[in-house]
């Protein structure tokens, strides 16, 4: 019997080590997330190749690090599913079925689309999967009639596509079957990158969830300070600092006003503002990679819960896929 709960509907390209910026910004919404909604978590390893067509030899270590570092997290597997889709034929129909009456403008005007192209000039996107890729995200949402889809608000274009999409069918098809889905958008992290940029693999600026903790102590301890402060006796400003953000989010009130009151008087060096950070980052990441290290030791229990993520979504995604597909008059009885 299928859940009375509205649901949503979230998922990640497995493109390497997960870092802090997504643990903030992602992964502790969505473990909020599970106990409010009926969830659904996909690795989408079709995603990666859309821009990763080429160099697809890594995938499947960075699906099975992906899913490690959901579970180590907390997304617990016995209220929301976890599954790779790839192991969801569903989608790769339902996406087949909604190309036959997606307006090929529709696509083209996604604001990612030409984005991405100008961003990455050194790859070759001139091909469908890139174009189409909205279209199999849409495919995605709508094979579960997720009500929410929690995204940045760079991704909200892709959410009004589907939206658009679920409507053209509803319309065409005389009858409301597919929802359209809403946005539950996600708050920036307050964590931003070691160089006071976003944190990205492409700004080279992250803390991955898996760096042990001397490297963690290296990356920190490298950061960028307030450029004021060439000496150790210069009096500094902790808001043109990097390593404020990180005390925002990391540090109490006391250290807070210690670091404000040190750094302004010049009363401690970078060196010693450094320290409380390196020590709360490296006692979050503990029991993090504590349990990573007992689910990398145990793949056939991470590969069992994958599989049966899978089966449980796909009860769900066949639904709404017979749906589709005797609406369309496709089903021969």
């Amino acid at each position: 019997m299928l859940s009375k709960r509205e649901r949503v509907l979230s998922g990640m390209r497995p493109t390497g080590s997960l870092h802090l910026g997504h643990y903030h910004g992602v992964l502790k919404n969505w473990l909020q997330l599970q106990e409010q909604y009926d969830c659904y978590f996909c690795i989408v390893d079709w995603h990666a190749l859309t821009t990763h067509y080429d160099d697809s030899a890594s995938i499947a270590k960075d699906v099975f690090d992906m899913a490690v570092t959901w579970l180590a997290v907390g997304i617990d597997p016995q209220k929301s599913p976890i599954f790779i889709q790839s192991q969801m034929p569903e989608h790769a129909e339902l996406h087949l079925l909604l190309s036959m009456f997606t307006p090929l403008s529709w696509l083209m005007r996604v604001p990612t689309y030409k984005d991405q192209q100008e961003k990455l000039k050194e790859k070759d996107l001139a091909t469908y999967g890139f174009l189409g890729y909205p279209l199999l995200q849409t495919a995605d949402i709508l094979a579960y009639n997720a009500h929410f889809v929690p995204v940045g608000e760079d991704q909200v274009p892709h959410i009004e596509f589907a939206r658009e999409v679920a409507r053209r069918f509803n319309f065409l098809y005389q009858q409301e079957l597919l929802i359209p889905p809403q946005v539950l958008l996600t708050k920036t992290s307050k964590l931003p990158g070691l160089d006071g940029q976003k944190m990205s693999k492409s700004y080279h600026n992250t803390i991955a969830l898996n760096d042990n903790p001397s490297v963690v102590e290296k990356k920190i301890k490298t950061m960028p300070t307030d450029p004021a402060r060439i000496r150790r006796t210069d009096k500094g400003e902790p808001e043109r600092c990097p390593v404020w953000s990180f005390h925002k989010v990391y540090s109490d009130e006391d250290t807070k006003n210690w670091v404000q009151t040190g750094c302004r008087s010049a009363g401690i060096g970078c060196v010693e503002c450094k320290g409380p950070v390196i020590k709360a980052i490296n006692e979050e990441l503990a029991p993090i990679q504590e349990k990573m290290a007992h689910y990398h030791a145990k793949p056939d229990e991470v590969s069992a819960i994958l599989n049966e993520g899978a089966l449980e979504a796909r009860k769900t995604a066949q639904h709404t896929l017979y749906e589709v597909k005797k609406a369309m008059g496709l089903i021969y009885e």
